[in-house]
């Protein structure tokens, strides 16, 4: 497996001459608004802080620390998932838009399933080895607290009833809710990319309309043994699909907007006042200061439904990260930042890793010691072993393609869409 919305790539048929003449100017004039990077073209930003946002919801996974400070979740409405599901739109969008345009949409929906499958295996392991970490250290240790507190309680006393609540993605542990939420995200992305070649406006405003109608009408998705989804599809969809729109040349149609300097003071200001109240949360005094008919407008700032708060200040995070980080910005290629990047070309198996030493931190950190330096400790080590692992993949995947290349006419694998070997 490899990351969970891939490499800006090819398809098989990838490896036939461009169109010329006539038939380029016909191809071009059939979608004007699709514009895709040249194959084989990778967007290190979008690695960069796909990882970057790894990193943070392996750190927000983990008691408070140090790091936690460090987090983006403290100066703002949004924090690391949001930054998550836009990449993974966006790239997503990329390879297999792709492959939709030159393919049909036959072939891509077969890819897109295909990978859909193997993020649902992936999810299935991890739901398995975490119960099984959670069970180990809870009998070994003889504290029941970690089963309730990890939410394996009625695991322990239904199995039976609840692995099938798990394979229907409706029993989730603390902490295994992105995967479920990217999963139905992606068994729809072939309606939302044959919309987007249709009409890729017309699209984004069937996102944001179903958007309000679930908040109007509070609908949303049950949870076993109760409750909802903490990621309401029916709401985080409008992230997933604006990332796709972008992809699929909203982007490009938003240079201007996005470089005007009215647009860049609007994006500051918000940023700073979402940066006032959220200290009003850690310095009590500060509420004070807060009129009351803001708060009673405000408050609660919903995760659940993605709150229109959140995702603003996403979209203010982004237009300045944008304008301020160009695509060809010579730190992308610096080797401080290759850690980063490395994760964010892994994200599925360094996801599931980071879940994984999150609970094996929080166990250290309740057992061992809850000091500050212990928690920096393992804050820092699990980066280390992330980081680590991603370049371990990276290795074997280098290895694997050059191997392949001596033995194959068509160097590499031309389906890194489906994440395939």
């Amino acid at each position: 497996m490899t990351s969970i919305a891939d490499p800006i790539a090819g398809t098989p048929g990838d490896t036939k001459p461009a169109l010329a003449g006539h038939d380029a100017v016909k191809v071009a004039s059939s979608a004007p608004a699709i514009v895709f990077p040249a194959i084989g073209e990778r967007e290190l930003r979008l690695d960069l802080f796909r990882g970057l946002a790894l990193w943070l919801i392996f750190i927000d996974h983990l008691p408070p620390n140090i790091l936690t400070w460090f987090t983006i979740r403290n100066y703002g409405f949004s924090d690391a998932t949001e930054i998550f599901i836009f990449i993974s739109g966006y790239t997503a969008a990329f390879v297999y838009g792709r492959a939709m345009l030159q393919a049909g949409f036959v072939v891509a929906t077969a890819r897109i399933l295909r990978r859909v499958w193997q993020i649902y295996v992936a999810h299935v392991f991890l739901f398995t080895i975490f119960l099984a970490e959670i069970s180990y250290v809870a009998t070994s240790f003889e504290n029941p607290l970690y089963s309730e507190e990890m939410g394996i309680m009625d695991f322990l006393k239904q199995p039976d009833v609840t692995i099938v609540q798990a394979l229907l993605l409706r029993f989730r542990p603390v902490n295994m809710d992105v995967l479920p939420l990217y999963i139905v995200l992606m068994l729809f992305l072939p309606i939302i990319l044959w919309l987007m070649k249709w009409r890729a406006d017309v699209t984004l405003a069937l996102s944001a309309l179903l958007y309000a109608v679930t908040w109007h009408f509070d609908l949303y998705l049950t949870a076993y043994p109760n409750g909802v989804w903490f990621f309401n599809p029916l709401a985080w969809q409008l992230l997933f699909v604006f990332g796709a729109w972008c992809a699929m040349g909203g982007a490009a149609r938003m240079s201007r907007l996005l470089s005007s300097p009215l647009t860049m003071w609007i994006c500051l200001a918000y940023l700073f006042a979402s940066f006032c109240v959220t200290m009003t949360w850690y310095v009590p005094q500060l509420g004070r200061l807060m009129p009351r008919i803001i708060e009673q407008w405000m408050y609660p700032i919903d995760k659940t439904d993605l709150d229109v708060l959140r995702f603003a200040h996403f979209l203010a995070l982004a237009a300045i990260t944008v304008r301020f980080l160009p695509r060809d910005w010579p730190g992308l290629k610096s080797p401080w930042l290759r850690p980063l990047i490395l994760c964010g070309q892994h994200s599925l198996e360094i996801f599931c890793l980071g879940v994984f030493l999150a609970f094996a931190g929080h166990f250290v950190l309740a057992e061992v010691s809850g000091g500050a330096a212990m928690h920096l400790l393992v804050s820092v080590s699990g980066i280390l072993i992330m980081w680590g692992m991603a370049w371990v993949i990276s290795w074997y995947k280098h290895s694997a393609d050059k191997g392949a290349s001596k033995t194959k006419s068509i160097p590499g694998n031309a389906d890194l869409a489906g994440g395939g070997a």
